[in-house]
């Protein structure tokens, strides 16, 4: 949620009540779309349901366009967004586990939780997993310091990484969406879902 600077009176608490207010919707709309099923996100690496890519893809697309807006018209100050710190090798050997967990649970961390909610099972013992995993990190981290704290980069966006504005940034991710969006549909058919393996 970014800090939005409409109205003097938006305070610190105003803006983390609409970010709460934000984190239910975004989590009816995950439920609706079906991103409870580990079935339905698991399908994404198999090619037979790319539901997952193409919202993605367009919600990252919609925000931007939105920050993008807001921004030029002074409706929220850029600057002031939190962009997580950029440390190379944690950011490669974690995501690496992320992905794997992902594809052998199918959830991530915030599906997994809209599972729950609903009473799924394997949600339930994928969170267990996840809280393990925080676990063992927390109570490792002398070891793991030195990794996670590797080859600090800042606190860089792509766009001033690739030397380009913002503004052709976003216009290259749209044009990267709607290929996504051509070959997503494309490996829905290439790799369809047999019957009965639902």
């Amino acid at each position: 949620m970014g800090p939005l600077i409409v109205y003097e009176n938006i305070t610190q608490n105003t803006n983390l009540f609409f970010a709460f207010l934000i984190g239910i919707g975004f989590g009816f709309v995950l439920e609706a779309s079906g991103f409870s099923s580990s079935r339905k996100l698991a399908g994404q690496f198999y090619g037979y349901d790319t539901t997952v890519i193409k919202v993605f893809f367009t919600a990252a697309i919609t925000a931007g366009i939105g920050l993008l807006i807001f921004g030029l018209f002074g409706w929220i100050d850029l600057d002031l967004i939190y962009i997580n710190p950029y440390y190379k090798w944690s950011t490669i050997v974690g995501g690496m586990i992320m992905g794997a967990g992902f594809i052998l649970g199918g959830f991530c961390p915030g599906t997994s939780f809209t599972g729950v909610a609903i009473g799924k099972i394997d949600a339930m013992i994928f969170v267990g997993g996840l809280l393990l995993g925080i676990l063992i990190f927390t109570e490792g981290y002398p070891i793991f310091e030195g990794l996670y704290m590797a080859a600090y980069k800042g606190t860089p966006r792509v766009s001033s990484m690739m030397g380009i504005s913002d503004g052709l940034f976003l216009l290259g991710l749209v044009i990267v969406a709607f290929g996504m969006f051509y070959v997503a549909e494309w490996a829905e058919k290439k790799f369809p879902l047999k019957e009965g393996s639902k």
